[in-house]
């Protein structure tokens, strides 16, 4: 993606600039990297003598997963995929959970599937995700792709992560030699996020929620990767001057609004980048999705 030079964030350039001038902090917008990425899959669909096929199976009616598997769907459609969205009670047991993911590894129409998370506790998600084709895998989550990733050889890579190396590749914000501190170690996000990293190039150091003195190591962060699933969980006096943060938590407050696990408010003028909640990550996930659903459908998945 080719940006000005007015929008790149070096690092060492900001440490010498805050000295002589006020620091202005950059909201990153996920929206808008993410519907030029979008724009251009619809392109390189279109080329294509089929259609992409992504299947998203919902388990049970939780809202914010109906929300979510609507957005996809719908995204599905904008991109000019084809998606089937196959809706199971909670009562639905492993088994005919697992026959239904045997029916659409074996269907050629399908190149994605995807299992909305979480699932009821009666089914076994990893067992779930290890009944899916690896090369249809698009969420990334088979112990096949994490490996690949693990070892350099990153074949379907997860959403959000993916998602998080975008926006920083947008933003041109320098990986390489750059100390970078991920707060959370999920399989999800912390874990992928801190290999993809270490293959930019950058000194990852992951923490979590229960890390000793937090502040010690977000004080040395040029960049910073927040998804613990804490409300407002990291604050700007915790940030070195300068620093780039990307905020990957989102989390309903009791007044009905949506909230990062940074508090934004607190950081500008610190940070010289920073994710707003929403319209940061959120939108980047959805479009790593469809980009790996159609690396899936076109054979790109070595």
């Amino acid at each position: 993606m080719n940006l000005s030079t007015e929008n790149t964030i070096t690092i060492n350039n900001i440490k010498t600039d805050i000295q002589t001038m006020p620091l202005k902090t950059h909201l990153i917008d996920g929206k808008a990297i993410a519907t030029n990425l979008r724009a251009t899959i619809k392109l390189d669909t279109a080329q294509l003598t089929f259609k992409p096929g992504l299947a998203v199976i919902l388990v049970g009616d939780d809202p914010a997963s109906s929300v979510y598997v609507s957005h996809k769907i719908k995204a599905c459609e904008e991109v000019g995929f084809y998606s089937h969205l196959i809706r199971l009670s909670t009562q639905v047991t492993q088994n005919d959970l697992l026959i239904e993911i045997a029916a659409l590894n074996h269907n050629v129409a399908i190149h994605g599937i995807l299992v909305q998370m979480p699932l009821p506790r009666h089914i076994n998600s990893q067992a779930v995700i290890a009944a899916i084709n690896p090369n249809k895998d698009v969420d990334g989550f088979h112990i096949a792709n994490a490996g690949a990733l693990m070892t350099g050889s990153p074949r379907l890579v997860p959403c959000t992560p993916s998602g998080v190396m975008t926006l920083l590749e947008a933003t041109q914000v320098q990986l390489h030699g750059a100390h970078a501190v991920v707060v959370g170690a999920s399989n999800i996000v912390g874990k992928p996020q801190a290999l993809l990293l270490q293959a930019a190039g950058a000194t990852v150091t992951i923490c979590n929620s229960k890390t000793r003195d937090l502040t010690a190591h977000l004080r040395m962060a040029d960049i910073i990767v927040v998804a613990v699933g804490k409300p407002n969980f990291i604050t700007g006096h915790q940030l070195k001057t300068g620093a780039v943060v990307i905020d990957v938590g989102i989390n309903r407050q009791d007044n009905g609004r949506l909230c990062g696990d940074v508090d934004t408010a607190s950081c500008m003028g610190i940070a010289s980048a920073i994710t707003p909640v929403p319209g940061g990550v959120g939108p980047m996930t959805i479009a790593l999705l469809l980009s790996n659903t159609l690396k899936a459908a076109t054979g790109s998945v070595k």
